[in-house]
């Protein structure tokens, strides 16, 4: 190849790649476009354009269904905030959904974020340091985000995500406290709410989440509910919401999603008779409200997390009886009650139950120092605690552990079946549990073939496994430790082990395509954390159907109701889907993991626990209401009439605009890292062998698929100081360009007309600060024969390479031409931008002034309502058939008519008060539609192209 790019080209490209647009298309994606390094689907990217869609906006509801990726929308969001240099970005989520979070904006985006908790929280402020730094996301969980909604609100963050914000949707109740704290806290702040279920049983619920973007998109409570809570006037409704939801279904992108389906494998047993009598004795003991070993005020939190693990292992379970004797035995020697320490119960704290940040929040530090110590009674539950233990260890041979051996036989029968890989993803809550199976599968034929998988990594087997990946991939390293583990043992999993034995809390934000049986050793009772656990494997890029073992202890009647509700009620294990939103979504709203603990703790004869689970099921089926699905759809679903067509257009623009953009990227790299770097234009790979900007040496590789290389993406501190450099170029001003369209491996076909022509050019940068920043490159160009070039045409002719030759200096004929070209170009521009803002202008107008309709219609019902009333209370006081019984109408009367004075004078308040609120809002409006700009000529040039 003769030629390459000039210094010319890498200015443009460098300038390009760093523009801000804010027009909603694909441009306004352009950054996190090129930081990401996962295969991105149209209807993610409409997500995203979507959420970019107005400056003016003050947030969006991401409502895709269960399992197209809402997490990826927000991350491109993300990126493009941080690629554009807004770093107060804050992600308020589930506890148990923080670890995915941290896990996905680094793999996927190369974000840095921090999970704060109250100890790091309180370990930075003592140290004087400010825990909300923007140096990196911050990723809390609702609790923390309430509790702390002061600092937060000071902060002022640039973005706020909110996961799972259905968990919101109830916030203008004077019950969810919580959520009008994170509400608060996040005040001012633009917001991308994520949720599959934006409403389930009420209307009311979606004023909620639109109240938390906008308080003022609706009028009052009380006229939401009187002018949709009915499910009128929804064609009204949905138009008012449309810049505020997206929604897009399975069924609309199977198109280019190609689903496997699930395989159902239940494995039953029966417990012999000592786990049996074990299980007996421990589950009539957490019934008990007299013992010391739980806690009154963490009672819930800690039978819970008992029963877990009394159905996990008995391994597992005499580690804990343990430690809850060993606390007893503290309180013997001093007479006083204490705390239960839950990290010490659980493993070390390698454990996901949802709710255990929200259960210990609602501990009551009073209860502990409630109750003197009866001392008898206390050596009696030691001796019964001890008891337990002694049982626990004569039960040498488990029932459940030797089911595991006959399912995954029978399990990898089935994947041969498809000639998909030997692979499997076993799931325990459990670290000591996971140990106990490791060791029990190598003495039965898999020694060798087992990696674990958890939050402290510290097994020798893990550090030898992570020591051997670094010394053979040192390009692959990252120097983030937590991340680098996790990349060895998948890494291990996928080329070498058989089995990976995870805990769940460690799992979260795993891809694991390559594997398709997940068995569930424990089952959670929550369906969203099965869903999550088989989503592991069963996501986009699976090519084979998902084995999806359960165990099932015949023994145990509860176990057995329990597996049914989750198995028929959910189809968590079979079909293509898994569990719909809307039964995902009535789960949560009954909070399904809580009354499963209090049937646990309540029923013991099978006729009680039969009526409890059919008492569960009914109330599901009440709640999960034909007519509220409907309205779901008139609502919310399919704004784009042909939702498919669009997508298929997304998919082909987006394939058009990155290889446009990665084809930039790319030359530049190369032409800035040409005395640094060792470049593979196939692969487009390349090999840095001398260290630049403090970055290592080794493999790079910029496109998704990065096994064998560190990923290269635009964000990346190498990838900034290429643009950096390119963007400090000296350029000479008596410079010709000669372009040659067999230059570079792609070449952009140029017009015939162009061939062999020649002309000058000019390239100016447009500054735009109106309802956002903004920056546009401009081309301006001619011919020698006099003829214009269009911009799209010069955009052509940068996209080709060539060479730089000196020629004399430009004319000033010709320079004044371009630049009058650039003046022209720059005024057509900016009433472009006029155009498109007023757009955005009048809808914000609009939505202003249905706010205040809101407002004083509502006013004005409640006073005709109040008029009725009057009129029948007259009416009856008339019809009186005593003195007393007129006296007291005729009061009433009086009351009702001075309630209607008092509205009548506060409609007339309100009126002046919400028509000021509005005038104040249009002239906010107005004044970030004044533009300042700012044009700057960034070189002119000569041009000749090869014929």
């Amino acid at each position: 190849m003769a030629t390459g790019i000039t210094r010319f080209h890498a200015r443009y490209y460098a300038a390009l790649l760093t523009q801000q647009q804010a027009n909603g298309d694909l441009g306004s994606l352009s950054q996190s476009l090129l930081s990401s390094t996962v295969d991105i689907n149209p209807h993610q990217i409409d997500a995203a354009l979507f959420a970019f869609s107005s400056p003016l906006s003050k947030g969006v509801v991401l409502a895709d269904e269960v399992g197209l990726g809402k997490t990826i929308e927000a991350g491109l969001v993300i990126c493009q905030y941080w690629a554009t240099g807004k770093r107060k970005i804050i992600i308020v989520c589930p506890a148990s959904l923080r670890k995915q979070w941290e896990a996905e904006l680094l793999d996927k985006f190369g974000i840095p974020s921090e999970i704060l908790d109250i100890k790091n929280y309180n370990a930075y402020q003592r140290e004087g340091k400010n825990p909300l730094s923007p140096k990196r996301a911050i990723i809390c969980s609702y609790n923390f985000a309430a509790r702390h909604k002061e600092h937060i609100l000071l902060h002022a963050f640039d973005l706020a995500v909110i996961d799972e914000a259905h968990k919101m949707r109830n916030v203008y109740r004077s019950s969810a406290k919580t959520s009008a704290e994170v509400r608060d806290a996040l005040t001012g702040v633009r917001k991308l709410l994520l949720t599959a279920t934006p409403f389930q049983n009420s209307l009311m619920e979606l004023y909620g989440l639109t109240s938390i973007i906008d308080d003022r998109l609706f009028g009052s409570e009380k006229s939401f509910r009187k002018q949709y809570g009915k499910g009128e006037n929804l064609q009204e409704l949905r138009q008012r919401i449309q810049k505020l939801y997206t929604r897009t279904l399975r069924k609309d992108v199977r198109e280019y999603i190609n689903y496997t389906h699930r395989l159902p494998l239940t494995q039953k047993f029966k417990a012999t008779d000592e786990e049996q009598v074990l299980y007996q004795e421990i589950s009539d003991f957490l019934r008990r409200k007299d013992i010391y070993s739980v806690p009154a005020a963490q009672r819930k939190l800690t039978t819970m997390i008992v029963r877990k693990i009394l159905a996990s292992s008995t391994y597992a379970l005499v580690f804990t009886l343990e430690h809850i004797k060993e606390r007893l035995e503290r309180i013997l020697k001093n007479e006083k009650q204490e705390r239960l320490d839950v990290d010490d119960l659980v493993d070390d704290g390698d454990w996901s139950l949802d709710e255990y940040e929200e259960l210990s929040s609602e501990d009551d530090e009073d209860l502990f120092d409630a109750e003197e110590i009866d001392i008898p009674r206390l050596k009696a539950e030691i001796a019964t605690v001890a008891g337990f233990i002694e049982k626990a260890k004569n039960i040498k041979t488990e029932s459940k552990s030797k089911a595991l051996t006959k399912a995954l036989e029978e399990a990898f029968k089935k994947l041969a079946e498809q000639g998909a890989e030997r692979k499997a993803l076993i799931f325990t809550e459990s670290t000591k549990t996971q140990a106990f199976l490791k060791d029990y599968l190598e003495s039965h034929g898999y020694a060798g073939r087992i990696v674990l998988f958890n939050g402290k990594a510290s097994e020798p087997q893990t550090n030898e496994i992570y020591k051997k990946w670094c010394l053979e991939h040192p390009d692959k390293v990252s120097g983030i430790k937590a991340a680098d583990r996790r990349a060895a043992a998948v890494d291990y999993f996928q080329h070498e082990a058989d089995i990976m034995i995870a805990t769940e809390a460690a799992a979260e934000g795993l891809n694991l395509q390559f594997c398709s049986l997940v068995i569930n050793y424990d089952l959670p009772w929550n369906p969203q954390r099965i869903e999550q656990r088989i989503g592991r494997c069963h996501r986009y890029g699976q090519k084979y159907d998902v084995v999806v073992v359960n165990f099932l202890n015949m023994r145990n009647y509860a176990d057995v109701r329990v597996f049914n509700l989750l198995s028929t009620k959910f189809k968590l294990f079979d079909d293509v889907f898994g569990a719909s939103d809307e039964v995902l979504g009535q789960a949560d709203t009954l909070d399904i993991e809580s009354r499963i603990w209090e049937i646990y703790q309540q029923c013991r004869s099978e006729e009680e626990i039969n009526q409890a689970f059919e008492q569960l099921q009914s109330e599901m089926q009440q709640q999960i209401d034909e007519r509220m699905t409907e309205v779901r759809s008139q609502v919310l679903e399919n704004f784009d009439i042909n939702v498919q067509e669009h997508l298929r257009m997304t998919k082909d623009n987006t394939g058009t605009f990155l290889n446009r953009y990665e084809h930039i990227f790319w030359e530049l790299t190369k032409y800035m890292l040409s005395k640094e770097a060792v470049f593979n234009d196939e692969q487009h790979t390349f090999v840095l062998r001398t260290p630049v900007a403090g970055q290592r040496t080794g493999k790079y590789a910029m496109l998704k698929n990065t096994d064998d290389a560190i990923p290269y993406r635009l964000s990346s501190p190498l990838a900034q100081h290429v643009i950096n450099s390119a963007l400090s170029l000296s350029l000479s001003e008596n410079a010709e360009i000669i372009f040659d369209q067999q230059a570079l491996p792609m070449n952009a076909a140029l017009p015939e007309y162009m061939n062999g022509s020649e002309g000058y050019l000019v390239l100016a940068s447009l500054g735009v600060s109106a309802l956002s920043d903004e920056q546009y490159l401009l081309f301006n160009a001619f011919q020698n024969d006099g003829s214009s070039l269009s911009q799209e045409d010069c955009e052509k002719l940068f996209l080709n390479g060539g060479s730089e030759v000196q020629t004399d200096i430009i004319a000033d004929s010709i320079r004044e031409r371009l630049l009058g070209d650039v003046a022209q170009h720059s005024t057509s521009k900016l009433k472009e931008i006029d155009a498109r803002n007023l757009k955005f202008f009048q809808q914000e107008e609009t939505r202003i002034y249905a706010w205040e309709h809101d407002v004083i219609d509502g006013i004005e019902d409640e006073i005709t309502t109040l008029k009725k009333n009057i009129l029948v209370a007259e009416r009856d006081a008339r019809n009186a058939q005593s003195v007393a019984e007129k006296l007291a109408l005729e009061k009433k009367v009086e009351e009702m008519k001075r309630k209607r004075r008092r509205l009548r004078n506060d409609l007339e308040d309100k009126e002046e008060e919400v028509s000021l609120q509005r005038k104040r809002m249009i002239t906010e409006l107005e004044q970030r539609m004044v533009k300042a700009t700012e044009t700057q000529n960034l070189f002119v040039i000569k041009f000749k192209v090869k014929s």
